[in-house]
């Protein structure tokens, strides 16, 4: 029954609209968010700025001509990290959080690690990510999330690159980009940061995906645990909370967010044996978990 549904779906993707307006399936998602969301102004809700995608797709080397656009300073050598300085990450008392060093370590020295994933869906929710791909992720190249643990059998590409200001050399963001080698799809492209919102009294994690005309942010609050692990979680009631946000700039220069309240995420990531920290990540829909992610990170 998918495989019906799925191809005049993947033809419906492919209707182009022109440059401006992209691919039919991203026109439609773009005005529901239009339609249901909010007009806000980034300079007031800052955790949202963020890189926009092009209408024909992300792709790999979606970051390398996004800081050429923005004349920013591209670092591909040294140790760099998700995040600039894991010490700027305030839990909910606004005290620092401590985790275990290897943790810590992975997060500011993401470049010297490699990663081995593993992935479980929940039933009927495998289907629908089927049709995800179908329509949005494999012609994107981006949010390609495994269907199968045969997607990632053969491991997966892991490249990070720093974002720095060209005349101050001041950190912007960190781009990771990741591929599966087994089907040479983008996992995920994502810049990383370290935000703050008005529902959350720490600071937050902050990933973009670039998506066409806007982006996906994910804010994560962190906590951390007596083992060591961190954890992280985009929970939340109401925009301006941690959560998970679509966001669509216009044409005009309006931007549009929408606060997806139904999806959530946790991501805890704890020591493991030497030279390894492993991490466990898990996506709710409507209450309802879809989707278990296991990752190896193993430092080389």
């Amino acid at each position: 029954m998918l495989s019906a549904f799925a191809k005049p779906c993947h033809n419906a993707a492919v209707i182009w609209l022109g440059e401006r307006s992209g691919y039919l399936s991203d026109w439609v998602t773009q005005q529901w968010v239009k339609a249901t969301g909010v007009r806000v102004r980034l300079e007031e809700c800052p955790w949202l700025d963020g890189p926009v995608g092009k209408t024909r797709g992300i792709g790999k080397n979606f970051f390398e001509e996004f800081a050429r656009s923005r004349d920013l300073e591209i670092v591909q050598s040294g140790s760099r990290g998700l995040l600039h300085d894991f010490g700027a990450l305030m839990g909910a008392d606004g005290d620092r959080v401590e985790v275990a060093d290897s943790v810590a370590d992975f997060y500011e020295r993401t470049s010297k690690y490699e990663l081995d994933a593993w992935s479980e869906w929940n039933g009927f929710f495998k289907s629908f990510g089927t049709a995800l791909a179908w329509i949005f992720s494999r012609r994107l190249q981006q949010l390609n999330i495994p269907l199968s643990s045969l997607d990632s059998s053969r491991g997966m590409s892991s490249e990070v690159i720093e974002l720095r200001d060209r005349q101050s050399s001041e950190h912007r963001m960190t781009a990771w980009v990741r591929e599966l080698r087994a089907t040479r799809q983008v996992l995920y492209a994502g810049a990383y940061s370290i935000c703050r919102v008005p529902g959350f009294p720490g600071t937050c994690v902050r990933v973009v995906f670039p998506l066409p005309n806007g982006s996906a942010t994910v804010i994560l609050k962190p906590s951390s645990q007596e083992d060591g692990s961190l954890s992280l979680l985009s929970w939340g009631e109401e925009f301006g909370d941690p959560g998970f946000y679509f966001v669509v700039h216009g044409q005009d220069g309006r931007v549009w967010a929408r606060y997806v309240r139904a999806m959530r995420e946790r991501i805890t990531v704890y020591a493991a044996e030497s030279g390894t920290v492993r991490a466990d990540h898990i996506l709710w829909i409507w209450g309802r978990q879809f989707l278990r992610l296991h990752y190896r990170i193993r430092s080389t």
